[in-house]
């Protein structure tokens, strides 16, 4: 009677692990069940190791469509020619915020935004401000340092590794007042100073050129010219 019991719990116990009640022997039933079963896990594990590796793959292969669309975008006539232009407004900017703050002993650095320049004032607690807003003598500064940015990044363009060691700046000098002249000659001292190239000037200003140590003055009468060495 206990043997017959236990067999009708254990044929209880298989309607409950979705199984058909076996005929026979249950343990031998029972056995080959679980057999099956782990052979089912492995399958699932299996496929979802596959799932697993299909998902990365798709990932994968989003990203690089992502990657392809945006390439695509950008490779249009008109949106490539825009992000060249953009690469190079930023390379030319950080160059010229560099050259902007030592003129400047540390007090500017220069940006843009939208296509307009800013500065950021460290001596004003790092205040941002339109150019519009500077001086003479820093708006001097500022395109000093965004022409020599310039001249760099075309020396760096150029397929013979050209080096510009040299530049002359007629900036219409007599249009400045006395303070603004003041800065615009410590400016081009600083510069002169660093070594890396020869600064030139051409001007009428004799308060700028007493300030430049070698100058060739032009010196003209009614039938002639001729150019004179002054100072060192």
């Amino acid at each position: 009677r206990r043997v017959a019991g236990v067999r009708d719990e254990l044929a209880a116990a298989f309607p409950g692990a979705r199984l058909a009640v076996p005929g026979g022997d249950p343990a031998r039933d029972a056995e080959i069940a679980l057999e099956r079963a782990d052979a089912a896990k492995r399958r699932i594990e299996e496929r979802r190791a596959d799932a697993a590796r299909m998902r990365e793959q798709r990932d994968e292969v989003a990203r690089e469509a992502q990657v392809a669309k945006a390439l695509a975008q950008h490779l249009r006539a008109d949106r490539f020619e825009r992000w060249l232009l953009a690469e190079a407004l930023d390379t030319l900017v950080e160059g010229a915020s560099r050259t902007l703050r030592e003129l400047t002993s540390g007090q500017y650095d220069l940006g843009h935004e939208k296509g307009e320049f800013f500065v950021v004032d460290h001596h004003d607690a790092g205040l941002r401000r339109a150019v519009r807003t500077l001086s003479g003598g820093e708006t001097f500064q500022a395109s000093l340092a965004l022409a020599l940015a310039l001249s760099e990044q075309l020396a760096g363009l150029s397929a013979a590794s050209a080096s510009l060691e040299s530049i002359v700046l007629d900036e219409g000098f007599g249009t400045l007042d006395a303070t603004t002249l003041d800065t615009v000659a410590v400016t081009l001292e600083n510069l002169a100073a660093r070594g890396d190239r020869m600064v030139g000037v051409v001007t009428h200003v004799g308060a700028l050129a007493e300030r430049i140590p070698v100058r060739f003055e032009v010196r003209r009468d009614a039938r002639t010219a001729k150019i004179e060495r002054v100072g060192l």
